[in-house]
């Protein structure tokens, strides 16, 4: 089992969550996040004063997929993000709380 981790831009999460039900992801959790990249940052007038803003809001999209599905979950994302970052990482088990099942079972 794979975690897809990807930090997109609010207004893309409809989107990517159209495009993961579409491959069949049946779970994801969206959370708001403020990041930082050597890309962001900006400079904002408030009151008459200019200020930096290095961080920006983001929203973090995590699903657990299986081995066979990950490459396409992170091309769909990558074609339905536009802009972000994708990260890939090993899922050593899961577990439903509900009915105990666990491994690919549980997702």
């Amino acid at each position: 089992m794979k975690v897809i981790k990807a930090v997109i831009k609010s207004h893309k999460v409809d989107p990517v969550r159209e495009a993961l039900a579409g491959l069949g992801v049946s779970a994801m959790t969206a959370t708001e996040v403020k990041a930082f990249d050597k890309q962001m940052g900006h400079a904002e007038i408030h009151r008459g004063r200019e200020y930096a803003v290095a961080f920006m809001p983001m929203v973090n999209v995590e699903a657990v997929v299986t081995d066979g599905l990950a490459d396409q979950v992170v091309e769909a994302i990558r074609q339905t993000a536009g802009d972000g970052k994708i990260f890939v990482c090993e899922a050593l088990s899961a577990m439903r709380i509900h009915t105990g099942e666990t491994g690919e079972a549980a997702l």
